[in-house]
């Protein structure tokens, strides 16, 4: 009997502990409940306590991190997200069409209107137009120039355009490659930029004789009444002047762009300026592609003669006087021609 008695009591006591223990789990998982429940209120808070949110983040309202990157307390970006749709909706291509679609129409123009000939021929008598300098500055521009464009119309345009017919393992090391080639091609393009830019300035202000040379196309054309036009024209013509000034401005908003790209531990832009510097590079890219393709094809196919004064810096005496006859007249009047020996 004793035996019994003790074993209820035990039995009791057992229960006792577990039905306190069973409590007190019940206890702790309503209370995990209500503190997940809280969390999650606090995670998705009333619409008014959002729009909240994001009013004091645009004002400035920074948070704690422990990064240590520049601006690394600024929560969003301040800049309408529109703008991140730019590059690829509008300036992707827009330098396809520059570089592709300027020589389809120059190369139906050439076929229809035909170069500009030498109306006495060559003369075989070379006169001094660019100094050996002038010439090698010209190509150390010139080649990173048409390097950078090809590559930039792969970094900028090349997903959209490229991508799909090469696939994936192609495209990544053409990507990759032009990349590494349009970093590199930007420090001899910058200092070409720079010298062209300074040593070339004094003969590219306009003169009252450049707007006749617009009038006329230049004398470029070989029908109507343009035909047999040849405009006064100084050292440079109305066109070589409009070049070099779209150079010098749009090609000086690239390097400024270009070097906080390339040097953002140096600059530490902020999110919005390195936006915006990637939104002018690719507009000002796609006006400078423009403009090569114009100036390849009035130097080379349009201009007879034109393209030997950038390798020997001499020109024909007859392609002077047809295509710059007041820098001409200025020089023997001077008595400063150099003729070559």
């Amino acid at each position: 009997m004793k035996e019994l008695v003790t074993r209820l009591i035990t039995a009791v006591i057992v229960c006792g502990l577990l039905y306190g223990s069973g409590l007190a789990m019940v206890n702790v998982a309503s209370a995990d409940e209500n503190q997940t429940s809280s969390q999650q209120v606090s995670a998705n808070p009333s619409p008014a306590g959002i729009a909240d949110l994001w009013r004091a983040a645009r004002m400035g309202a920074e948070g704690t991190t422990s990064s240590q990157s520049p601006f690394h307390g600024a929560l969003i970006n301040q800049y309408p997200a529109e703008r991140l749709v730019y590059r690829s909706d509008y300036l992707a291509p827009a330098i396809m069409l520059s570089v592709f679609g300027m020589i389809l129409v120059f190369a139906a123009f050439v076929a229809v209107n035909g170069p500009s000939r030498l109306e006495k021929g060559f003369s075989g008598v070379e006169i001094k137009r660019w100094s050996r300098f002038d010439v090698w500055l010209h190509w150390i521009g010139a080649i990173p120039c048409l390097i950078l464009i090809l590559t930039g119309l792969t970094l900028l345009g090349g997903r959209y355009f490229i991508e799909p017919w090469l696939g994936e393992a192609a495209w990544a090391g053409l990507v990759g490659f032009s990349k590494e080639a349009h970093d590199i091609m930007a420090i001899p393009f910058i200092v070409g930029w720079f010298l062209m830019t300074i040593l070339w300035m004094k003969n590219q202000f306009l003169a009252s004789y450049d707007f006749k040379w617009f009038l006329v196309v230049g004398g470029y054309l070989n029908f109507g009444p343009f035909k047999g036009k040849h405009p006064d024209a100084g050292f440079a013509n109305a066109g070589e002047k409009l070049w070099f000034w779209t150079f010098a401005i749009a090609g000086g908003l690239i390097v400024a762009s270009g070097i906080i790209m390339l040097f953002p531990n140096w600059v530490e832009p902020s999110r919005s300026l390195s936006l915006l510097a990637v939104l002018v590079h690719g507009a000002c890219a796609v006006l400078i592609a423009a403009f090569t393709v114009v100036h390849i094809f009035m130097a080379t196919v349009m201009s007879e003669g034109g393209m030997e004064c950038m390798v020997s810096g001499y020109c024909d005496e007859n392609w002077a006087k047809q295509h710059h006859n007041v820098w001409y007249d200025d020089l023997a009047r001077e008595q400063k021609l150099e003729y070559r020996s």
